[in-house]
């Protein structure tokens, strides 16, 4: 029995394949869910795995689970998200999960959802906000992650993403060194997730999922923003699927 576990973000897909073990794959989502999750039923079907099968079960989940036809059911973000975030880091904790189109802080105690808050009205803080900031400044997230590091953190003070945006064009344009307005960007949706966090009954320890769960700066810098330790998790990105197909095995095991 092969129990599959499919995230449409906004940015990204992400598939966990339960079996024995798990494996995992992600895919730009592109302009249209329902043609990316038509391109993972092709991909999983090039591994072995016939989604139509009585013998495979899944589970959709993320910004464009509607999309996925041949699911068996599809789940919310939170649900999901909370049992993949438990699973990665095998007891109770909370998780801060920076998305491209939102923020999601979950608290899971007794092994089940106890508090939660999602920002989801705004770009700012989200995985939207850092790649409009990259683009502008001629990175990718990746380059710009590592530049922050050698920075002084310029302070970006507009809530919004687009007068941000214009903010950064000035220092740009001032001819402010381009680690210090990196570090600036960070230093910004750090701050605008801790005040989410602060918001929600957090428990400890804290960890990231998301897109840049794996970067240890950004756990770092959350670390101090929430005065707790915020653990990065190499599979972060992957939680919202493997949390999908857990609950797959769970409903549809023999």
């Amino acid at each position: 029995m092969d129990y599959i576990g499919i995230d449409i973000g906004s940015t990204a897909s992400k598939i966990a394949v339960l079996k024995n073990n798990f494996y995992y794959f992600s895919i730009p989502t592109g302009w249209n869910s329902k043609e990316t999750a038509n391109a993972i039923q092709k991909m999983l079907l090039e591994k072995g795995i016939d989604v139509t099968s009585e013998d495979v079960h899944t589970i959709a989940t993320g910004y464009g689970r509607i999309s996925v036809a041949y699911a068996d059911a599809v789940v919310t973000e939170i649900t999901c998200h909370a049992k993949g975030g438990l699973h990665l880091y095998g007891q109770d904790c909370s998780i801060v999960d920076v998305g491209g189109q939102d923020t999601k802080v979950i608290t899971v105690e007794q092994g089940a959802v106890s508090d939660f808050l999602m920002n989801d009205k705004c770009s700012a803080g989200t995985g939207k906000f850092i790649e409009i900031m990259a683009n502008r400044l001629g990175l990718t997230i990746d380059e710009l992650f590592e530049l922050a590091q050698k920075g002084n953190a310029i302070s970006i003070s507009s809530l919004c993403t687009v007068f941000a945006e214009s903010e950064v064009i000035n220092f740009m344009g001032e001819g402010r060194a381009k680690a210090d307005i990196a570090a600036g960007v960070v230093d910004s949706v750090a701050k605008k997730v801790a005040a989410l966090g602060f918001k929600c009954r957090l428990s400890k320890p804290v960890i990231l999922t998301g897109g840049i769960s794996h970067c240890n700066y950004f756990a770092e810098l959350m670390s101090r923003k929430l005065k707790t330790e915020v653990i990065p998790m190499e599979l972060g990105r992957y939680a919202g699927a493997i949390g999908a197909a857990l609950i797959a095995r769970e409903r549809f095991s023999e």
